[in-house]
């Protein structure tokens, strides 16, 4: 067991042992908590410690404090982050998260992406997911676009836009990109578009079922979202994905 929990480390440096216990036992170790932890110091083993900035946690009527998502598909959050391949361009992540659920519903990179492509991305969504009732976003210029706006309206999604500046109000989101940070954008270097989207997806899948949440009693996110039922309504004839 020891050879494994050391190969698990490797491959998931920002596991704690508690996590490390779970996959453990998903893989059919027959073993606890304490028996891990106990491996775990003997072996010396620890999670990088990440720096935390100090915030005013203020928050305003639209945050997921005051504004908790209640059920599946009742809350989306949404994000871009940036980074780049080895020869220095740019990659630009689009990525959707259920906030109830914990789900990576999107997770897209390109050079760049347009309006159309994010609403194009939003519809095949829709389609197979349903509509929420919200999207919760800060007020970057991406999600203010008035075309998106447009759309958004038409598909009767309300948008909740945080307070400029306060980025714990959107937390949901700003936990994801750490992890998305951490585990893939942090630890390897992209030669190509396309191999930034190969990893992408692979890491996705490990994200949504392989990866277990201490928030949702560790269970993996598809686990939970599998348990809790279905959301809204699909995406039938409500809008077209055109820019007009």
């Amino acid at each position: 067991m020891e050879k494994r929990l050391l190969e698990l480390v490797r491959r998931h440096p920002r596991y704690g042992y508690r996590r490390m216990t779970v996959l453990l036992q998903r893989e059919g170790w027959r073993i606890n908590r304490k028996r891990v932890h106990r491996l775990w110091r003997r072996l010396g083993l620890r999670v990088p410690k990440k720096a935390r900035k100090k915030r005013h946690l203020g928050h305003s009527g639209n945050s997921c404090v005051r504004r908790r998502a209640e059920h599946k598909d009742h809350v989306w959050t949404w994000d871009f982050v940036f980074d780049r391949t080895r020869n220095g361009r740019s990659l630009k992540w689009f990525s959707v998260v259920d906030e109830y659920t914990r789900e990576c519903l999107v997770l897209e990179v390109d050079r760049r992406l347009t309006s159309r492509e994010v609403i194009e991305a939003l519809t095949d969504l829709m389609v197979v997911r349903g509509v929420p009732k919200h999207i919760r976003s800060d007020n970057g210029s991406e999600f203010i676009a008035q075309a998106i706006r447009r759309w958004l309206g038409r598909a009767e999604v309300e948008t909740l836009y945080i307070e400029p500046g306060s980025p714990w109000e959107n937390g949901y989101a700003e936990s994801f990109q750490s992890r998305l940070r951490d585990e893939l954008l942090n630890a390897e270097e992209f030669e190509t578009v396309r191999e930034a989207q190969e990893m992408a997806a692979a890491w996705k899948g490990e994200y949504n079922h392989r990866r277990p949440h201490s928030s949702l009693g560790y269970r993996t996110p598809a686990e939970f979202a599998a348990v809790v039922g279905a959301g809204r309504k699909p995406l039938t004839e409500v809008v077209e994905p055109i820019l007009s």
